[in-house]
Formats: C-alpha cells, structure tokens, sequence
C-alpha cells in the first residue's frame, strides 16, 4: 500500500528528523567540551569562549543552547544526576560473603567510570566558593541520595555495645565521602595506585567497614 503522506511533507519530516539529530550531536558536544574546559580551568575560570574553542563552534551556536556557562553546568548536573540515580538503583544488598565483595566491587568500578567521566562536575561542587549555592545543593544531594541507596542495602547493625552508636544513614554517608574522595585522589594523580588496586581497596575496606570480622573476601592472619 503506497504511503498517502504527500512527499514534501515526508521531505520536511525526514530534514527535521536530521536537524534534531544534528542538534543533539552540537549540544553533546557543546557538554563534553565544558566538562574539558571545567577540568582545565575550573568553574569559575572558564569562559564561554573557552567551550566554543574546545568545541570547535561559534559563540552563536553556543547561545542557541545554553544562555551562559552556568546553563551548560545545570545541564551536566541533571546529566550526573540521572547517571546517579542509575547507579543507586543498580545496588543490590550487600552479604559478607566473597560473591558480596564481587558486586560490590563492581559497583565501584561503575561508580569510578561515572566518576572519571564527570569528575570535573562533581569536584566542582566541593568548591568552597559555590558551596551555598543552589548547584553546590544540587551536587550535595545528589551525593545524598547515594548514601541513602547504600544505607538500604547495608545489614541492620546488631546493637552489641560497640555499635550501639552507629546509625547506618551515617556510615553510609562516610563510606561514599570515602569513596568518592579517594576517586578524587586516584584519578587526579595524587595518590599512586592504578585503577585496579584502588577497586580492590575500596571494595575491601567498604566490606571490612560493614562486616567486620565476618567478611569473608580474603584470607584472614590471625
């Protein structure tokens, strides 16, 4: 059966179809030359003019997106935002045994690829500068809500004396500053250990942190 859609307007459809693509990839690359820019020079730093020589494009193309760098930043941050909340759904509970260390870790390795990716975004939330402002809130609660994705998953601690003053909202919160401290220290090069050991090293100490002795991921000197 021929298509009753006249041909012109299947000719419009389809250059629209393409102009919305080709929009998609200038505004993809308009967002990856700020991530560039903002791990070059920081927030405050970067100009407009640094994102369209980074991305190869006019300042009127640049405009046709965003109003200014700020725009640019809220769009990366809703980008990490959705990321995130991915990442925080993708966590599953977590058991002392050695299969619980393995999801674990590889639930670190996806958090450090995220990381690496948008490390420029999330270092600049803790910038002193724009900590009160609303994209520093923005950053802070989004760290938020993947502590409390790993506080659903932690075990109920036993109330033996020791932990008596442990709350696990808490020691969530402290585990991902950890971890997404020593992302910060290992992909900035600050402290030397490849990607490997710092996976293993967070998997261990998060495993250790929960279960303690009980955690059964490696051999034990006694």
């Amino acid at each position: 059966m021929a298509d009753p859609t006249p041909r012109t307007a299947r000719a419009a459809d389809a250059a629209g179809r393409e102009l919305r693509a080709r929009g998609r990839k200038t505004r993809r690359r308009l967002l990856d030359a700020g991530i560039d820019v903002f791990a070059r020079r920081g927030f405050h730093a970067a100009r407009v003019d640094d994102i369209v020589k980074a991305a190869k494009t006019s300042h009127g193309t640049f405009y046709l997106y965003f109003s200014n760098k700020e725009a640019l930043f809220a769009a990366l941050v809703a980008d990490v935002a959705d990321e995130m909340a991915d990442l925080a759904a993708s966590l599953e509970p977590i058991t002392a045994d050695a299969a619980g260390r393995e999801a674990l870790r590889a639930w670190l390795s996806r958090f450090s690829e995220l990381y690496e990716r948008y490390g420029p975004i999330l270092r600049t939330w803790t910038e002193a500068e724009i900590d009160q402002s609303e994209l520093g809130r923005m950053g802070t609660d989004l760290l938020g809500e993947l502590a409390v994705a790993l506080a659903a998953q932690l075990p109920t601690p036993k109330r033996a004396k020791a932990r008596d003053r442990i709350d696990n909202d808490v020691a969530a919160l402290a585990l991902v500053a950890m971890i997404e401290r020593f992302n910060y220290f290992v992909l900035s090069g600050q402290v030397g250990a490849d990607r490997d050991a710092m996976l293993d090293t967070l998997a261990d100490s998060v495993h250790d942190a929960v279960f303690g002795a009980a955690a059964e991921h490696r051999p034990r000197v006694s």
